[in-house]
C-alpha cells in the first residue's frame, strides 16, 4: 500500500471509540507535518528507540511474546468491582456465585456495597447509613477498595458532607492500593486541572490495561454507551434497543434465525458472544449459532470462528482451526480474514514463523479498507518486523487504523505522544487518546449495570451506578446522572448528607454533573449551564457566564444556543444591548435548524417592533411575552424536532 510521505497533512478523526452520541460531538484532532518527527529520528534509524522514554519493559507488545499470557478475568484486571454483585453467576467472573470473602474486611466492603446499592434502590436512608458504617469499617481496616468508595461518597455527598479533598485523598490511597477506578477517577481530576504530566501516567497505565483485556481475546469488555436521553426528551429508540431478547427487533432476527437466515444466524450470535443490545454474554449460545451460519457459507461467522479459536476466547485454542475457518473466509473476499491470516504467520501460531507471509496478509486487508491490516502493518514498521523500521509510516498506518475506530491504534498514537517517538511530545494530546482507550477497561461494566436497571424502573440504582460512573470521567454517565436528577425529582431516590437530598443539593448536583458534561463536549449540558446561571438554578443567578455557557453550545453550531444569545442581546442581559447582533443570531439559529421558523419569526417580530414603534404602547408588553401564549403557538409536530424548540428555546421570551 502506497503512503504519501510529503506535505501531508493528516486529519484524526476520534470517534469516541463506540457510536456518537446524540449530544456530544467527537473530538477532531488535526496532525500537521509539524506533528511528525524529522526523518532524521525515524525512517533511517535502525536502532531502538532511547528505552528511557518508553514505557516499562512488560508493556504490552502486539507481535513480542511466543506465546500470549494468560487470561485474565475480568476480577483480576478490575480488583474491587462490584461484579460478584450484579453478575454473582458470570462465567467471566473469577468468583463463585456465592463468593467467599477473603477476609473479614473483603466481607464488610461486600456487604456495604451490596447495602448500599439496596438502598439506592428502595431510598431507604438507614440502610444507607448502616452500609457507610460497614465501608468505613473495612477502610479502617486499610481496604483499599472501600476506601475507593469513600471517596465517591465523600465527592457526591452522600451520608457525608461533600468534601472534594477527601474525596481526592480517599481516592488516592485506595490508587495505591491497587483499586484501578480510583486511578480512573484521579486521572479525570488531574486532566480537568490540565496537570496533564499526572494524568497521563494513569491514563497510560489504564489504557494499557484496557488494552490487555480484549488483547489476549478477541472478547472485549463490553461498553454500553446508551444515552438515555435525546435532550430534554427520554431516548425511547435507543432504550428499545437496549432491551435484549425482550426487544421485538431481536425477536423478529431470532425468527429468522430459525428459519435459516445466516446473515441473522451471525447477528444473533455476535449478540451474544460481545454481550450487545441489551444481552448477557452467553458464549455456548454464541457457538452454537456461529456453527450453525458457518454451515451455511456465511463467512463473518467463519472469520469470528477464526479469531476465536486462535485466542482460545470461551473455547480450546486451536491453531488449526483458526487457519481453516480464516482461510475459508478470506476465499469468500472477506479481507479482514486475512488480516487474522497475518496475525497467524507473524506470531508462527499453527504454521512456521513467516513474516514476508504476514506482511502480504495484512497488505491484502489494508488494501481493502480493514483497520486491523493498517494497525498491523503500522506495528511492522514501528517495530522493524520483516520490514525496515519507519515510525513516519508506521505513524500513518495507525492513524488510517485509528479513523475506522481500531482501538489499539489510538492506544499507539497515544503512546507516540506520550513519548515523543514518532510524534513530537503532546501530554494533553496522549491524554486525551489514553483516555478514550482506558475507557475501554473493565470498569466499563458499570454502564451495563445501569442501563439495566433503568429499564427495569428501578431509577434510583441506575441513578447511583450512573454516578460512580461519572466520576470516573465518562461523559454518557455525567449526562445520564444530571438527567435523571432533572426529571425524576425525588423519585431518582438521591441521597444527600443526611437521608434524601434536599432541592438545592439536587440542583448542585445536577449542575456540577452537566458542567463535567459540558466540558468534554456536550452541548446539551452546555445549555442547561447556561440555564441554571440564567435562573438561578443550584446556583446564583449570573447573565454574564449564562452566556459564556451559551457561546460554548453557540461554538458546536448550536440553535438554540445561538436564539438565547440573540435574546440576550436583545434584553442587554449578560450582553450588551444590541439589536443587530440580536438579529444575526436569530438569523443563524434560522439556518441551523429549520424548526426554528416560529420563534424566530416572533422575535424577530419583537425585534422590528422595538426598532420602529420604541415608543408605542406595544414596548412595554414585549418586555415580558407570555410563554404560555408563545408555547401554545407550537405545532404539535415539533414533538419530532428538536428538543430545544418546544422545552428551553421559548423559556427566553418569558
Amino acid at each position: 500500500m502506497r503512503i504519501a510521505t510529503k506535505n501531508l497533512i493528516l486529519s484524526l478523526l476520534i470517534l469516541s471509540l463506540y457510536p456518537l452520541s446524540l449530544t456530544a460531538r467527537p473530538f477532531v484532532f488535526i496532525l500537521s507535518q509539524d506533528d511528525l518527527k524529522d526523518a532524521t529520528s525515524s525512517s533511517s534509524d535502525d536502532s531502538p528507540p532511547d528505552p528511557t522514554t518508553l514505557h516499562d519493559s512488560s508493556e504490552w507488545d502486539e507481535f513480542g511474546s511466543e506465546s500470549d499470557s494468560p487470561h485474565k478475568s475480568e476480577d483480576e484486571l478490575d480488583p474491587g468491582s462490584w461484579r460478584p454483585i450484579f453478575e454473582p453467576d458470570s462465567s467471566s467472573s473469577s468468583a463463585p456465585a456465592d463468593p467467599v470473602p477473603a477476609s473479614e474486611s473483603d466481607s464488610l466492603y461486600y456487604s456495604g456495597v451490596s447495602n448500599m446499592v439496596s438502598a439506592a434502590s428502595s431510598g431507604d436512608a438507614r440502610v444507607m447509613e448502616e452500609a457507610v458504617a460497614e465501608i468505613e469499617a473495612a477502610s479502617n481496616e486499610g481496604h483499599a477498595h472501600a476506601r475507593s468508595v469513600l471517596g465517591f461518597l465523600s465527592g457526591m455527598g452522600t451520608m457525608r458532607e461533600r468534601n472534594k479533598a477527601k474525596a481526592f485523598l480517599f481516592h488516592h490511597f485506595a490508587a495505591a492500593g491497587g483499586n484501578m477506578q480510583s486511578k480512573m477517577a484521579l486521572a479525570y481530576t488531574y486532566s480537568r486541572q490540565d496537570m496533564h504530566d499526572k494524568a497521563v501516567k494513569l491514563y497510560a497505565e489504564l489504557a494499557e490495561l484496557a488494552v490487555n483485556s480484549f488483547l489476549i481475546s478477541k472478547d472485549s469488555p463490553v461498553i454500553e454507551p446508551v444515552r438515555i436521553h435525546s435532550g430534554a426528551e427520554e431516548n425511547k429508540e435507543a432504550l428499545r434497543k437496549s432491551r435484549g431478547e425482550d426487544d421485538e427487533d431481536f425477536q423478529i432476527l431470532e425468527y429468522q434465525a430459525l428459519k435459516g437466515n445466516a446473515g441473522a444466524m451471525y447477528k444473533i450470535g455476535l449478540f451474544y458472544y460481545f454481550g450487545l443490545r441489551g444481552l448477557r454474554r452467553d458464549h455456548a449460545k454464541a457457538m452454537s449459532w456461529f456453527l450453525k451460519a458457518v454451515e451455511k457459507g456465511e463467512p463473518r461467522s467463519m472469520e469470528l470462528l477464526g479469531e476465536i479459536y486462535a485466542r482460545g476466547a470461551g473455547v480450546e485454542r486451536n491453531y488449526t482451526k483458526a487457519l481453516e475457518c480464516l482461510t475459508l473466509a478470506a476465499k469468500q473476499q472477506l479481507f479482514s480474514a486475512f488480516n487474522g491470516m497475518g496475525y497467524l504467520y507473524v506470531k508462527g501460531f499453527g504454521v512456521d514463523k513467516n513474516y514476508t507471509k504476514a506482511r502480504e496478509y495484512f497488505e491484502k486487508a489494508a488494501n481493502n479498507d480493514d483497520a486491523g491490516g493498517h494497525y498491523n502493518l503500522g506495528v511492522m514498521h514501528l517495530k522493524g518486523i520483516g520490514v525496515k523500521k519507519d515510525v513516519k509510516i508506521a505513524c500513518k498506518y495507525f492513524i488510517l487504523a485509528a479513523n475506522a475506530g481500531q482501538p489499539k491504534a489510538f492506544y499507539q498514537l497515544a503512546k507516540m505522544f506520550h513519548t515523543g517517538v514518532g510524534l513530537k511530545k503532546n501530554l494533553p494530546m496522549a491524554t486525551a487518546l489514553y483516555k478514550l482507550v482506558a475507557e475501554r477497561g473493565p470498569w466499563s461494566s458499570l454502564s451495563r449495570w445501569a442501563l439495566e436497571s433503568y429499564l427495569k424502573g428501578d431509577v434510583g440504582k441506575a441513578f447511583f451506578l450512573y454516578s460512580r460512573m461519572a466520576e470516573l470521567g465518562y461523559e454518557v454517565a455525567q449526562s445520564n446522572a444530571a438527567w435523571i436528577l432533572d426529571k425524576y425529582g425525588e423519585r431518582s431516590m438521591c441521597m444527600g448528607e443526611s437521608e434524601f437530598c434536599t432541592d438545592a443539593e439536587r440542583h448542585q448536583r445536577a449542575h456540577s454533573l452537566w458542567w463535567q458534561a459540558s466540558e468534554q463536549g456536550n452541548e446539551h449540558a452546555a445549555l442547561l449551564i447556561g440555564d441554571a446561571y440564567y435562573y438561578g438554578r443550584g446556583t446564583e443567578r449570573d447573565y454574564h457566564r449564562a452566556a459564556e455557557a451559551y457561546m460554548h453550545a453557540k461554538s458546536q453550531s448550536n440553535a438554540q444556543a445561538m436564539f438565547n444569545l440573540g435574546y440576550m442581546h436583545e434584553h442587554g442581559q449578560g450582553l450588551p444591548f444590541d439589536l443587530h447582533l440580536a438579529k444575526r443570531y436569530y438569523d443563524q439559529a434560522l439556518e441551523i435548524d429549520p424548526a426554528a421558523k416560529l420563534p424566530v419569526t416572533l422575535a424577530l417580530t419583537s425585534l422590528w417592533i422595538r426598532k420602529n414603534y420604541a415608543d408605542g404602547f406595544l414596548h412595554p408588553r414585549l418586555q415580558n411575552p407570555s410563554l404560555k401564549l408563545f408555547t401554545s403557538l407550537i405545532p404539535s409536530s415539533s414533538q419530532n424536532s428538536p428538543p430545544l424548540y418546544h422545552h428551553n428555546l421559548l423559556s427566553r421570551l418569558s
